[in-house]
């Protein structure tokens, strides 16, 4: 073998010191973390943001060479996830299929469901259909990362083929294993949702700000995830400054919420903020009256809330909505034995009955309203008349669109 051969086969073109690879690498690996977050999530299956093409052909071109997906198929499942959250036609719930199977056959759960024709013709509308879609992405994805392959061996040498073998592993092990298996078992919760989605961290610093899953859950279409305070979403940050640059249009982010004093009965506004606050309704309603009065009556009868399973005192939030039907069944004979805390399961259930849009008209359904919060104020437990009438202040404020 020559010396120049030789030198190509361990160093490739550019080199393939240890330093070179793990900067390349990671450039790389956010690349494609960034493509998917910006132009997959928010702005194609959700239309939060609309993005120049300056940036969103990049981003396909980079998808198709790094990841072989096709826009519609994961726009459509992705789509599909949200419609059927958690439920045995949600593609890939860690809830119905396990943990272990989401995080590490992601990939085959994600592949049975792109081959299913009717969830592409449902869910998957909206998406590219040029001729570079048609022709080459969609229709020759593997043709992508063979030439990346072939890229990175003349780039780096015979190494090159672990390099590459790795970069196929990021949205395998961080989107389907992290975000799609983490994302709905193991976190902290803003928002009592209808699903399991949990924040992972309140920084969304590796992944593009996809960290923040209960927050994305709570409000899909908006192209900002970190909702509080002291959370950080990166990809957000990134969209802000393509915005600057005339590179990106937000279209939605989740309005905040007001709080107005004095409103004695509630009002349009009030309905309107309630319906898209629900999630933050009921966990205000746990943490504002469910655990004080259950502590209250817990104190009262000299015992202490550890009497009641780990397992049955976190699902007090949801209602009992993840227990097996035995786990409901303590839970209500546990609930039924202490009258007070009854009756808060009663106004909850009603609560969220009037925003559930059972058939109701906007007026019916704000005079419901208007009779629950008169009922709560004269129910005699404070906890839930001081969450009455705070609740009937609720307002929604539009979030700022730019700075």
């Amino acid at each position: 073998m020559n010396d120049t051969l030789y030198q190509w086969l361990t160093q490739g073109l550019v080199g393939s010191d240890l330093t070179t690879l793990l900067i390349t690498f990671a450039v790389m690996a956010q690349a494609t973390i960034f493509s998917v977050t910006l132009y997959l999530h928010r702005c194609q299956a959700h239309r939060g943001v609309d993005l120049h093409p300056v940036v969103s052909h990049p981003m396909r071109l980079w998808l198709w060479l790094s990841t072989a997906m096709v826009t519609k198929e994961w726009v459509a499942i992705h789509r599909k996830h949200h419609a059927k959250c958690e439920t045995d036609e949600d593609p890939h719930s860690p809830q119905v299929f396990g943990i272990g199977k989401v995080v590490f056959q992601g990939v085959q759960l994600y592949q049975i469901a792109s081959d299913d024709k009717a969830i592409m013709e449902k869910y998957g509308a909206g998406t590219p259909t040029d001729w570079l879609e048609r022709h080459l992405y969609g229709a020759r994805p593997s043709l992508g990362p063979t030439l990346l392959l072939f890229a990175e061996v003349a780039a780096f040498g015979v190494i090159g083929i672990t390099f590459w073998a790795l970069q196929m592993l990021v949205i395998p092990v961080l989107a389907a294993g992290v975000v799609n298996g983490l994302g709905h078992w193991w976190g902290y919760r803003n928002f009592e949702t209808d699903d399991r989605a949990t924040n992972l961290t309140p920084w969304g610093l590796v992944i593009g700000g996809e960290e923040l899953h209960n927050n994305h859950h709570a409000f899909p279409s908006s192209a900002r995830f970190a909702l509080r305070r002291f959370e950080f979403d990166i990809g957000w940050a990134a969209l802000r400054l393509f915005e600057r640059l005339g590179l990106a249009k937000v279209r939605r982010v989740a309005p905040q919420l007001d709080i107005r004093p004095n409103i004695h009965l509630p009002d349009s506004d009030t309905l309107r903020a309630i319906m898209v606050h629900r999630y933050k309704v009921m966990t205000d309603y746990f943490s504002a009256v469910t655990l004080p009065t259950l502590r209250e009556e817990a104190q009262a009868a000299g015992e202490s809330l550890k009497s009641l399973p780990r397992k049955l005192r976190r699902s007090l939030a949801n209602g009992g909505r993840w227990l097996d039907h035995e786990g409901r069944e303590h839970l209500a004979q546990w609930i039924a034995e202490r009258p007070r805390l009854a009756d808060v399961y009663e106004y909850r259930a009603r609560l969220r009955a009037v925003y559930e849009r059972s058939g109701q008209g906007a007026e019916a359904m704000l005079e419901s309203l208007r009779q629950w919060c008169a009922e709560a104020e004269a129910s005699g437990n404070r906890a839930l008349q001081q969450f009455a009438a705070r609740l009937k202040g609720y307002a929604l404020v539009p979030a700022p669109q730019a700075a």
